[in-house]
């Protein structure tokens, strides 16, 4: 689960040393426009979710995860081929649409055998992981890229991912029997959708979820710009520290397997984001003094702390979108990731175009949007004596 749901890393953060390189080669024109490379692909994942689930909830987790790789690898062979960057998008969308699969489903059969703080602890595994990939995509994308070129990078995502997914048919077995399953009708998926809309915490999470990954997808999407660019560090230098503030999330996901069955899943959301937020604004007040680039080690020092406070926040967050929605995983999933995605993607565009040779527009977004995600919490968990007291049990 961990290595298929890490594959939405490995498709975004292998490309990133590579951005400038496609632009140049497929002739773009404006540098912001290379971020569509990352950001149109989180645009095909959105979409992709909303099908994929419900699928699954009719036909087996196991089948919609394999036709999802297909698609991806069609995704693959598109970009590896295009010789325009419309074509290079089109692929991109693709890829996201196949890798949809993948990664919603998971969350689905995950659902089908865990609940509240034991499906927050397995989630906290898988996200460390997830995270860990990043760590060493942007390096070996880098190492691809000085060996054969930019395309051969889509060439080794065709070669991981039938590997991955040849591993995933031999050891998982199918977590949905034959009794279970639910046919696909327009009218459930509506009738979910009205329900998650109408339930406070699994619609006011997946907003504040929307809210916080913004930030960390303006983060992807600008992160080859703000340590090449505004930081003028070559490709190997920020491969390496684009790794080192990656662990920081991972390490991070590892402690929250632990913490979250001590003090419950609100509670350490909540004062993860209070301190993500305080962290951002001293940087953001130290970037102004410094006419918007503070010394790299102060930017690498406070931004380390913050990646912590949000390795805190992804399992956690998943787990409470969720926890009222068992007894539809599949389709309460596609919706509630989905809509998440779909609120991050446009914020994250918006930031990233205000990209101006300074950190100031991403530590702004690393303010501005974690306190949009803050206040909603807050009005989810008004009128609750204690933050966790609702918190479910594993099972």
């Amino acid at each position: 689960m961990a290595f298929i749901t890490s594959f939405v890393a490995l498709a975004t953060d292998a490309m990133l040393p590579a951005m400038t390189v496609i632009g140049e080669d497929l002739k773009v024109s404006d540098p912001n426009h290379n971020q569509y490379i990352i950001s149109l692909m989180f645009l095909g994942l959105a979409v992709g979710q909303l099908f994929y689930g419900p699928w699954s909830d009719a036909v087996g987790r196991k089948l919609a995860i394999y036709v999802g790789f297909v698609v991806f690898l069609i995704g693959c062979l598109l970009s590896y081929f295009s010789e325009s960057f419309t074509t290079m998008m089109i692929g991109r969308v693709l890829q996201g649409l196949g890798l949809a699969g993948p990664r919603v489903v998971v969350m689905a059969l995950i659902r089908d055998l865990y609940a509240g703080r034991g499906m927050a602890r397995i989630m906290s595994f898988i996200s460390a992981v997830f995270i860990m990939v990043p760590a060493l995509a942007p390096a070996l994308g880098l190492i691809v890229l000085n060996f054969s070129g930019w395309r051969a990078i889509f060439g080794s995502f065709i070669v991981l991912g039938i590997v991955v997914c040849l591993w995933f048919a031999v050891r998982q077995p199918e977590t949905l029997p034959l009794e279970k399953r639910l046919p696909v009708k327009p009218e459930k998926l509506w009738q979910s959708f009205l329900e998650v809309l109408s339930s406070r915490q699994a619609f006011g999470y997946t907003l504040a979820s929307g809210f916080i990954f913004g930030s960390f997808v303006t983060y992807l999407s600008t992160a080859q710009q703000v340590f090449e660019v505004a930081y003028q560090l070559d490709g190997k230098a920020f491969a390496l520290w684009f790794a080192i503030l990656a662990i920081f999330i991972g390490v991070a996901s590892l402690v929250n397997g632990a913490l979250v069955m001590k003090y419950g899943m609100r509670k350490l959301t909540f004062w993860a984001l209070i301190t993500s937020i305080a962290l951002a604004t001293v940087l953001l007040v130290w970037a102004y003094v410094y006419d918007g680039t503070p010394p790299f080690v102060v930017f690498v020092t406070i931004f380390a702390a913050i990646f912590f406070c949000t390795g805190l926040l992804f399992g956690n967050l998943m787990a409470l979108c969720m926890e009222p929605l068992g007894h539809i995983a599949g389709i309460g999933a596609a919706i509630t990731s989905a809509t998440s995605n779909l609120i991050s993607i446009p914020l994250a565009v918006f930031v990233g175009s205000l990209f101006n040779g300074t950190i100031l527009p991403l530590v702004a977004g690393f303010v501005a949007l974690p306190a949009l995600g803050l206040m909603t919490m807050i009005f989810i968990e008004h009128g609750r004596e204690q933050l966790n007291e609702t918190d479910a049990h594993p099972r």
